[in-house]
């Protein structure tokens, strides 16, 4: 590392990990992986509903300063999602549409920023998902220091290059290729349960015997 600066390549993603986990409810996927996965504080940007399923391109960036992200950018590739770790600060913006047009013409499929973000119109109006702290009209410094493609914490969950990153109004996961396949398993049959419990409750059909049977174990 020189002057607070590292440049790692980029992990290749997990083609069939990423096909496994799309279209799967990051709130399901956050259940059968113990409740504990997830980002916390980082929402949308997009008032329309978003979804994203890709390859995490990590970023780690000082507070209010986006150099390395440019740096990032011009190393995405199609189906990456570009993961910056701004220490949660949202006193600047550390990207915007310009750099939002820059990363989608690279294959980009979505920002996750743990920081501030402006130009959120643009997100909104050319369709690309962008989750982030806080917006913020105030532009970012360009002196670094910063780590492209190295493990980093956005929203209090670790991303490692080449996760696969899921995300969708509620937030984002990031599930580690090797468990890929096995987690998307469980979500599916997770979501299926979840549809026959709805199904059920339409029909007035459901059930909810199990609350008072939870209840009387605790001696209520």
């Amino acid at each position: 590392m020189t002057h607070g600066i590292a440049i790692h390549p980029r992990v290749e993603p997990h083609a069939d990990g990423i096909r496994a986990l799309q279209g799967l409810a990051t709130s399901v996927i956050s259940d059968v992986t113990g409740r504990l996965l997830g980002t916390v504080g980082l929402l949308p940007v997009n008032r329309s509903p978003v979804a994203v399923c890709g390859n995490a391109f990590t970023v780690k960036v000082r507070a209010g300063d986006n150099l390395l992200i440019h740096k990032a950018l011009d190393m995405l590739r199609p189906g990456d999602v570009l993961v910056v770790d701004g220490e949660g600060d949202v006193s600047r913006a550390l990207v915007g549409e310009i750099m939002m047009r820059h990363g989608r013409a690279k294959g980009a499929v979505g920002f996750v920023i743990d920081g501030a973000v402006r130009d959120v119109d643009a997100f909104e109006e050319q369709g690309f998902p962008c989750w982030a702290r806080g917006v913020n009209l105030r532009g970012p410094m360009k002196d670094g220091p910063g780590i492209v493609n190295a493990p980093i914490c956005v929203g209090g969950m670790v991303v490692n290059p080449g996760d696969v990153i899921v995300g969708d109004s509620d937030g984002l996961v990031a599930i580690a290729p090797a468990d890929a396949l096995r987690i998307a398993g469980l979500a599916r049959e997770k979501a299926a349960a979840e549809a026959k419990t709805i199904a059920e409750i339409e029909s007035g059909a459901y059930s909810s015997a199990w609350v008072d049977a939870a209840l009387k174990q605790k001696g209520v």
